[in-house]
C-alpha cells in the first residue's frame, strides 16, 4: 500500500518510506491512500476471536503487500501478549482497561508492533536509524521499552523538564542500552517542535537518518485501531448503539478509532474529551482551530497545545468542521472536575481511574446526559492509576499498589542529558552523539 502526506495527496511513499520517514518532506503526516471496509462475515463472528487473531484481520490490509503473511502474524503475536478486558461498571457503561502492557499504557500497542515492523523494514539497512520521540508522559516509557536492545536503532526521548510524573520519567531515564533521555526545558510542545525541525533539516538528514515514533507516524497509528474492534467484539448486547469515549492529547488514539470506523466498527459517536487544552473541543463548537501554548495540568500527558493529529482529522473529513461534528462530539474539563470524578467513581463502582481516563469519563457522562436514550458507552483507561499516584491516591481511602515493574523503577538511578528548547543545541547533540 501507499501512503500520501496530509498536505499533497499527490506525494505518494512505500509503507517503507513512510515508516522510516515518519514525516513526510512537505511537512505533512502520512495517511494509507485506502481504508478499506472489512467484510460483514467478520462482525458477525467477531465474539469468537482472540485478540491476536482479529488483530491480524484489520492490519493485513494496511501491510499485506509489504510484509509476509506469516511475519506480519509473528509481529503482532509478539507484541500484543497482553490482555485487553472491557470492564463493566453500570448495565451501559464500561471501561476498556489498555493498560496492561508492560510500560501499563495504552501506547504499548502502537509502540511494540511498530518496533517489530521496523526492525522487519530494516532487516537488510547497513545504515542506522535513529528514532526521535517528544512525549508528555507515557510515548517515551513504551517506545523506550519496544525499542529497548533492537540492533542498529537508537532512540532520543524528549520530555519536557518537571512536567511529567516521578514514576513516568524513571520509566523513561532508567533503560540505557540504545536508549538516551533528553530532558528539554520546555513544555512537550517544544518537545515535538524540535521532533518535527529535525525531520525536515535537510543538513541532519545527510549525516543521521531519522524517524519518529510518536503517533506522527503512520506505523504507531493503525495497530491502535484494533481494541476499538475488541472494545465492540466483548460487548454483550450488540443491538444498543455503541459510543466510545477518547480522553485526548495529540490525537493518535481518536484518529485510530476514525481508522476503525472507516473499518466498519458500528460506532455512533465518539467524544474527544481534553482538559484545559481544549484545542479540538473549541474547534468544533466554533470551526476555527486556534494553537495556544499548553497548560499544565493533572492530566500531563494531555497537556498539548497544538495536537499534530489535527492535520488527519481535517484529512479525513474533508476539512469540513460539519463532517467532523457528524462523527466526533467534543469535551472539556478543569482539574478540580477530574479530581471529582476520580471519588465519584470510587465511591460508586470501586474502581479507581488515573487522571486521564477521569477526563474520558466525564466526557462520556456528560454525552449520556444530553443524549438521553438507550447507548451503550465505552471510556478507554489509558494508563495505570498508581502511574499518577501524587494526585490519585490523595482522592481515595485506598492505598494503590504499585506494581512491581513500576516500583523497580523507581528504585534505579535517573539518567537523562538536560538541554535547551532551542533547535541549534538539540541538533548539535544530535550530530555530536550520531
Amino acid at each position: 500500500m501507499k501512503f500520501y502526506s496530509t498536505n499533497n495527496k499527490k506525494l505518494r511513499v512505500s509503507l517503507k518510506d513512510a515508516v522510516l520517514m515518519g514525516l513526510a518532506r512537505d511537512g505533512g503526516l502520512f495517511m494509507p491512500e485506502k481504508i478499506s471496509r472489512l467484510p460483514a462475515r467478520f462482525f458477525k463472528t467477531i465474539e469468537r476471536l482472540s485478540f491476536q487473531d482479529l488483530s491480524y484481520q484489520v492490519v493485513k490490509p494496511f501491510f499485506k503487500r509489504d510484509v509476509p503473511l506469516k511475519t506480519l502474524k509473528n509481529i503482532i503475536n509478539d507484541a500484543f501478549n497482553f490482555t485487553v478486558p472491557l470492564v463493566q461498571l453500570t448495565d451501559h457503561i464500561y471501561s476498556l482497561e489498555l493498560f496492561h502492557g508492560p510500560t501499563l499504557s495504552f501506547k504499548d500497542f502502537g509502540a511494540r508492533f511498530m518496533a517489530r515492523l521496523t526492525s522487519y523494514l530494516m532487516r537488510n539497512s547497513k545504515q542506522g536509524l535513529t528514532i526521535l520521540v517528544a512525549t508528555s508522559g507515557d510515548t517515551g516509557s513504551a517506545v523506550a521499552n519496544g525499542f529497548l536492545n533492537v540492533e542498529g536503532i537508537c532512540v532520543s526521548i524528549l520530555y519536557p523538564s518537571k512536567k511529567i510524573t516521578e514514576i513516568q520519567e524513571k520509566q523513561i531515564t532508567t533503560l540505557g542500552n540504545n536508549i538516551t533521555a533528553l530532558e528539554i526545558q520546555g513544555t512537550f510542545d517544544d518537545c515535538q517542535k524540535l521532533v518535527k525541525q529535525a525531520f525536515l533539516d535537510e543538513e541532519l538528514a545527510k549525516e543521521i537518518r531519522v524517524t519518529s515514533a510518536n503517533s506522527i507516524n503512520v506505523a504507531r497509528l493503525i495497530p491502535q485501531s484494533c481494541y476499538y474492534m475488541y472494545a465492540y467484539a466483548q460487548l454483550k448486547n450488540k443491538q444498543r448503539p455503541v459510543v466510545i469515549s477518547v480522553p485526548s492529547g495529540n490525537f493518535g488514539n481518536l484518529v485510530a478509532g476514525f481508522f476503525a470506523q472507516k473499518m466498519g466498527l458500528p460506532v455512533s459517536q465518539f467524544i474527544g474529551a481534553t482538559n484545559i487544552n481544549n484545542i479540538v473541543p473549541h474547534y468544533l463548537e466554533t470551526g476555527k482551530f486556534r494553537p495556544l501554548p499548553s497548560k499544565k495540568t493533572i492530566s500531563n500527558a494531555m497537556d498539548v497545545g497544538n495536537p499534530s493529529n489535527f492535520a488527519r482529522m481535517l484529512d479525513l473529513h474533508d476539512s469540513d468542521v460539519k463532517k467532523m461534528r457528524s462523527h466526533v462530539w467534543g469535551a472539556h474539563f478543569s482539574d478540580d472536575q477530574t479530581r471529582e470524578a476520580i471519588v465519584e467513581v470510587f465511591q460508586n463502582y470501586n474502581y479507581v481511574l488515573d487522571t486521564h481516563v477521569a477526563v474520558g469519563y466525564l466526557g462520556l457522562q456528560e454525552y449520556l446526559n444530553k443524549h438521553p436514550r438507550s447507548i451503550q458507552g465505552i471510556f478507554l483507561e489509558t494508563a495505570h492509576p498508581a502511574k499518577f499516584l501524587d494526585s490519585v491516591q490523595p482522592l481515595l481511602d485506598q492505598k494503590i499498589t504499585i506494581p512491581p515493574r513500576l516500583q523497580k523503577c523507581l528504585e534505579k538511578q535517573k539518567q537523562s542529558v538536560l538541554l535547551s528548547n532551542n533547535y541549534p543545541d538539540f541538533k548539535s547533540y544530535l550530530l555530536s552523539h550520531s
